[in-house]
């Protein structure tokens, strides 16, 4: 699937904007010594992994006037050393964007690659619902993570506090009841946006569907806890989406798998995700862009 259109230019070249000035506030040292001859850099994929990340790769080079050649699809399995991209144009604006857009696609890769792993592992144990990530995001950051999230093929969930109504127990133990909680997002939120409530029992359960909620969150169930609660549920409330959270890792995440689990969500989805290993070197007669390991100092 290709996701380049999902993301709006308005945002790419904001963001682009901001890892610009964060990286060079004032004088571009290393951009003065090289001055502005047209070079070409090569983009290598040096561990495995899925490549993710083009449009903010892009991004960055489009907004230094830099053209860039790609080589593969995003969504791409890469095994390495794999020729990625080349980047063409003004040397010192090609050195300008390498650490930023490497930045990028070597942690939207990582991303992408646990989430296709997560993926294939729903698919291989036939189970019908939605892996999803968190808000558990990089600040500033989140656009690429969420994106990342997509190109692996799992859920994003919901992209911020706008997305979708969550009631979580801050919010229920505030109002003082999950009726009155939800009552009260209903009037703001109106028919067009779904409500979500995070739950640690049946009980609550009940009372959340009941007060008109469209999604249930079991938060830190034991597995066959989960399921009974789940099970019972959908019973009696065949509508009712379920989403279990809380807890859950990527080793363990099968055994949160079953018929009445609609959607599960897990922070390591992003936070704590190895990075894809990428480089951009320029391309010189006599010069190995691969940089091999050093193996001795004379």
């Amino acid at each position: 699937m290709d996701f380049k259109n999902l993301v709006s230019k308005v945002l790419i070249e904001s963001l682009v904007d901001q890892w610009i000035q964060e990286d060079i506030p004032n004088f571009d040292y290393g951009g003065f010594v090289v001055g502005e001859k047209i070079e070409t850099a090569v983009l290598l994929c040096k561990s495995e992994g899925v490549v993710a990340g083009v449009p903010f790769f892009q991004g960055v080079y489009d907004k230094l006037g830099c053209q860039v050649r790609w080589k593969v699809e995003e969504g791409a399995h890469l095994k390495p050393i794999a020729q990625v991209a080349e980047v063409e144009g003004p040397v010192n604006k090609i050195l300008m964007g390498e650490r930023i857009s490497l930045n990028c696609i070597c942690r939207a890769s990582g991303i992408a690659t646990r989430a296709r792993y997560l993926h294939n592992i729903a698919q291989s144990c036939g189970w019908h619902g939605e892996i999803a990530g968190t808000r558990k995001t990089t600040p500033g950051f989140r656009a690429v993570e969420k994106y990342s999230l997509l190109v692996g093929g799992i859920s994003t969930h919901r992209f911020n506090l706008s997305s979708m109504v969550m009631l979580k127990d801050n919010h229920i133990w505030s109002i003082g009841s999950i009726e009155t909680a939800i009552k009260k997002a209903r009037l703001a939120c109106g028919f067009s946006t779904k409500i979500e409530v995070e739950c640690r029992s049946l009980e609550e359960g009940r009372q959340a569907v009941q007060a008109g909620a469209d999604i249930v969150m079991f938060d830190n169930f034991q597995p066959d806890a989960l399921h009974h609660a789940a099970a019972t549920l959908k019973s009696d409330y065949p509508h009712v989406l379920i989403e279990a959270s809380g807890g859950i890792t990527v080793e363990s995440i099968q055994s949160y798998f079953g018929p009445n689990i609609d959607v599960i969500s897990l922070s390591s989805t992003i936070q704590g995700c190895p990075v894809v290993d990428f480089s951009l070197k320029i391309m010189k007669e006599g010069r190995d862009p691969s940089n091999p390991l050093v193996k001795s100092s004379s």
